[in-house]
């Protein structure tokens, strides 16, 4: 038995690797995982079909998180199951330009995503979760929000503002038991990185000379969500090999 049974966990963006290296490791760690999904809903069935086979629990939900009316609809749709105790707001875009040249709609879209779609899903899943005096609310966030990256001014901006709401929530909480805090991964291997980064550069980038594992970081989110970590919150984590 796992030291997060019984808890219901909602991971936004599991169709991606890191999104579902959490999923699978909160699933072995005794949580019921909500796999949430929006462009690839076959992926998260796939994953919840992986994790239901290796005797876990999982349910998937597709919905926009562009979309005020789609978020509330499937929030009270989950809500209806229960609290929500672990929320992982992990969903992120890059549209990749200098600033220069980046067209409103790619500002507005990287935005939208991160930053916004938290408040789409942290606001009404938040007082259920408070009034079980027991939460934890993991933002994903990136070194690109605390050392800056050339071309993604929308991405660091969305991720920077999600470190400044994690403070900013820790302390509204801290009092009902829950935790607020962020991670924030440098170069973890998975197919949108691996397209960017090739062993050359991420040889000249990152001190320990490789890029990180999805389970690293699923390691990391799976200490912050466990009981353990109940005096940790409002911190910004770090898991870049010592990149900064």
């Amino acid at each position: 038995m796992g030291n997060l049974e019984g808890k219901r966990a909602l991971i936004t963006g599991a169709s991606g690797a890191l999104g579902a290296a959490m999923a699978e490791r909160f699933a072995r760690d005794g949580a019921t995982v909500l796999l949430h999904a929006n462009s690839r809903p076959e992926s998260v069935e796939k994953l919840a079909a992986s994790i239901t086979a290796a005797g876990g629990k999982a349910e998937c939900h597709v919905f926009d998180l562009r979309s005020d009316e789609a978020c509330a609809a499937a929030c009270a749709q989950m809500l209806e199951g229960g609290p929500i105790q672990i929320l992982v707001n992990n969903a992120g875009v890059h549209d990749d330009a200098v600033l220069p040249g980046m067209r409103a709609e790619q500002w507005h879209k990287v935005i939208d995503v991160s930053l916004n779609g938290f408040f789409r899903v942290t606001q009404p899943l938040l007082l259920p979760m408070m009034r079980t005096r027991w939460g934890r609310i993991l933002n994903i966030s990136s070194v690109a929000a605390i050392a800056g990256n050339k071309g993604q001014v929308n991405y660091a901006a969305a991720k920077g503002a999600l470190n400044s709401a994690t403070k900013a929530l820790s302390l509204e909480v801290a009092s009902r038991g829950v935790t607020v805090n962020a991670i924030a991964p440098g170069i973890i291997a998975s197919p949108m990185a691996d397209a960017v980064f090739d062993a050359a550069v991420i040889n000249q980038m990152v001190p320990v000379k490789r890029a990180g594992t999805p389970e690293e970081v699923a390691a990391l989110a799976a200490f912050l969500a466990s009981p353990e970590a109940a005096y940790i919150t409002g911190q910004v984590i770090s898991i870049n090999g010592g990149m900064i």
